[in-house]
């Protein structure tokens, strides 16, 4: 080879897979065996341990023959670069951070560490969860504000448990017009004034003289024991009252029929109201009057009488 003929071909246009293609087998490549496959192409490979690193122009070193060591042991006669006089510097390959904050350069994210730390945002919730639920039994349990789903023992299901204990509640009390009352005395039936509410609007006139009255008979009383008598009457805007006679005995008060309603005076047809006094009876059939004697002021009218139970005081 002479100046300026660089031979078959140059290192750069070696093909070190010329072999494989048809223009390539024409030229004469061969697989390789220690070069890049064409005829006289530069053999770059060297033994380990022969290139003299830090010397310019020197030439090849002697060729150290290489040996096979057990599996795992160095080569006894190779020698690492950065050993040799002028080697390159060894390499310092970063060791990855154990610290909590960012990794070195090409690390990946640390799974680990955000695995532990979901668990434990996870376990913090959990407990709190049961923390809560748990003061907030106790708690409830403690205040003994809440209102139960069930009364207490010391709260009545009845509001007059004494009359359910007697049994009064048991039957309906009973009721009259003016015109089922037997009358005496010169008490007579009339309906020319409105408002009275007994059956046709008929009520008990003439009860103004001493000696009028008007009887009613009760039956039905299961218990005996102390009663409320209802009289609906009419006034012409004046106070009256009467005497109330139970089973023959007249009562220590008299019945009082007042002007409750201020009503205007002379006006029959808008003096209806309602009045009520305490009468003892027996069980079975009784008797109540009510009665216009000397020094009651009996002007007054009679629509309707009826029972109900004393209201516990």
């Amino acid at each position: 080879m002479t100046p300026g003929n660089n031979g078959a071909s140059t290192p750069e246009d070696d093909d070190p897979f010329g072999y494989l293609y048809a223009d390539g087998q024409a030229n004469g490549a061969q697989p390789p065996s220690g070069g890049y496959g064409y005829p006289n192409s530069v053999n770059r490979v060297r033994a380990v341990g022969t290139r003299q690193y830090g010397q310019q122009g020197a030439g090849p070193a002697a060729q150290i023959p290489q040996q096979q060591g057990a599996y795992g042991q160095p080569n006894p006669h190779y020698a690492a670069p950065e050993t040799l006089p002028g080697g390159a510097p060894p390499a310092h390959t970063p060791q990855p951070s154990h610290a909590g904050g960012g990794g070195g350069r090409g690390r990946g994210p640390n799974t680990k560490g955000l695995l532990i730390g979901a668990i434990a945002v996870v376990a913090a919730v959990v407990i709190g969860i049961g923390v809560a639920m748990i003061g907030g039994d106790k708690d409830e349990g403690d205040t003994g504000n809440e209102a139960g789903s069930t009364p207490s023992q010391s709260q009545p299901k009845d509001p007059t448990p004494s009359a359910t204990e007697s049994g009064k509640n048991e039957v309906e009390l009973p009721k009259i017009d003016a015109k089922a009352l037997r009358l005496d005395g010169g008490a007579v039936t009339a309906s020319d004034i409105k408002g009275a509410k007994a059956d046709g609007g008929v009520y008990v006139g003439g009860f103004n003289k001493v000696g009028a009255k008007v009887l009613w008979t009760v039956n039905g009383i299961e218990e005996a024991g102390t009663y409320r008598l209802y009289v609906r009457y009419g006034i012409p805007g004046e106070d009256a009252d009467a005497t109330v006679v139970t089973n023959g005995k007249p009562g220590t008060r008299p019945l009082n029929m007042k002007n409750f309603g201020n009503t205007p005076k002379g006006d029959w047809e808008k003096g209806w109201q309602t009045t009520w006094a305490n009468v003892n009876l027996t069980k079975g059939t009784n008797t109540i009057e009510l009665v216009c004697n000397a020094g009651n002021k009996c002007n007054a009218n009679l629509d309707q009488f009826w029972l109900t139970e004393e209201p516990p005081s």
